[in-house]
């Protein structure tokens, strides 16, 4: 899942190095190449991350429960 997650992060990269060029050289469909590298960042990129992230239940030390209320209040 790391590997995956790096070939993504590389392809976005590229993605977006390749639309800051065409914006500079103000080619008439750099915006489009811009916009679906920021539609592929949030719609593809990161809930990928997010689910590799979270899916070993490591998130559990940030929740607040009533356990943890009443240990700050004590």
């Amino acid at each position: 899942m790391k590997l995956l997650l790096k070939i993504m992060f590389i392809v976005f990269v590229v993605w977006m190095s390749t639309g800051a060029y065409l914006i500079k050289t103000e080619h008439p469909k750099a915006e489009i190449v811009m916009g679906l590298g920021v539609l592929y960042l949030s719609f593809i990129v990161m809930p990928v991350f997010i689910y590799h992230r979270y899916k070993d239940g490591k998130y559990k030390k940030y929740i607040l429960d009533d356990e943890k209320i009443k240990a700050w209040k004590e």
